[in-house]
């Protein structure tokens, strides 16, 4: 099996930073993955899949993270995870919640 490492680093852009849910999104995507998924801010490194290790990063909005994929498939990861900052962590349709 094929170990390789990719990174790339991204910007927090919503307003709140990465709070609770873009936190959960993110481990919930990175569990998709074999690879072990780091993100990295000010030398500080926390489990891309775990929601509470992402959080203790305390990243504000315009905080730049680093993501870092170690594993068969760390392209992709990468991919995926870059995606889901640039999307600024969208909610889900929300039904019976009239606006």
């Amino acid at each position: 099996m094929s170990e390789q490492t990719k990174s790339t680093t991204v910007t927090v852009q919503n307003a709140q930073g990465l709070h609770m849910r873009p936190a959960f999104l993110i481990a919930e995507t990175a569990k998709q993955f074999d690879s072990k998924i780091e993100m990295i801010k000010d030398d500080v490194r926390a489990d891309g899949k775990s929601a509470l290790d992402i959080l203790t990063l305390g990243a504000s909005q315009g905080t730049e993270v680093a993501l870092e994929a170690t594993g068969p498939d760390a392209s992709n990861a990468i991919e995926t995870l870059q995606s889901l900052f640039a999307s600024g962590f969208p909610k889900k349709e929300q039904t019976g919640n009239p606006q």
